[in-house]
């Protein structure tokens, strides 16, 4: 099950954990927290839903399917966050994939500021593993400084490791060198997980199509070996990116390059 906003294009949010969940054979359910306006160029504006409509729909899965993951996305504001958490501890048995949804591609933002402290206290101790990117990282921590190289990555894996999630994945894209390097540490210690880095503007929704692919995959596989599953999933899914032709900004990745014939 996904926990997040829409995207009416297709490429990000609901929509493409969706679509990655379908793409790894999971059957796919969601609970919308936000109605987005965006496309691959701009968020135009957002409305959050209810917090108790948030609970209605998770309590409306949970008591009638059963739930093998969770993965939750963008939050939108507390009320939702403190609606998600009271709703996992009434219900959820199973892993839990936290994406720290709080900044477009387009850099628009996508959270309310009340929700960052509400994530950090409510939603990432609950977690199984976090998977935030670098601008989302330094918000958690309260930086004002960037994430800019692989040590001070490795210094903010261990402040985060510290939030009291099982697992957390620091994801590296920001970076911009050469290979795409993320670190993920939890029980097997730390790990560095490098991929090539794909040249192409077609990105959109890179971190929801990874932290679903983990989703997808940790009700079968330990939490490293799901992560190194998804991580390739993604990186196959940039590669073919260019094989579709979707919007005049960032495009989305192709999340059924495996599956659709040329």
């Amino acid at each position: 099950m996904t926990i997040a906003g829409t995207d009416p294009t297709g490429g990000a949010g609901i929509q493409a954990d969706l679509k990655t969940f379908s793409a790894h054979g999971a059957y796919g359910m969601s609970v919308i927290t936000a109605v987005v306006a965006q496309n691959t160029r701009e968020v135009r504006g957002f409305v959050a839903l209810e917090p108790g409509f948030v609970a209605e729909q998770l309590a409306a899965v949970f008591e009638d399917v059963r739930v093998d993951a969770v993965k939750i996305g963008m939050v939108a504001n507390a009320g939702i966050a403190e609606a998600i958490a009271v709703s996992l501890d009434r219900h959820a048995r199973c892993p839990v994939v936290l994406d720290p949804v709080m900044i477009a591609k387009s850099g628009d933002r996508l959270l309310e500021q009340d929700a960052v402290d509400a994530i950090r206290g409510l939603l990432v101790p609950r977690s199984t593993i976090i998977t935030p990117n670098l601008p989302e990282a330094s918000v958690l921590l309260e930086r004002d400084t960037e994430i800019a190289d692989l040590a001070c990555m490795r210094d903010a894996l261990g402040e985060l490791s510290m939030l009291g999630s099982e697992w957390v994945l620091l994801k590296g894209g920001h970076l911009g060198s050469g290979d795409s390097v993320d670190m993920l540490v939890g029980a097997g210690g730390m790990i560095e997980l490098a991929a090539a880095r794909i040249g192409t503007v077609n990105d959109h929704g890179t971190g929801c199509t990874l932290s679903a692919a983990i989703a997808a995959l940790l009700p079968s596989n330990e939490v490293e070996k799901a992560v190194r599953l998804a991580k390739g999933y993604l990186t196959d899914a940039l590669r073919h990116a260019d094989g579709l032709d979707v919007g005049a900004g960032h495009g989305p990745v192709h999340h059924f390059h495996a599956l659709w014939k040329n």
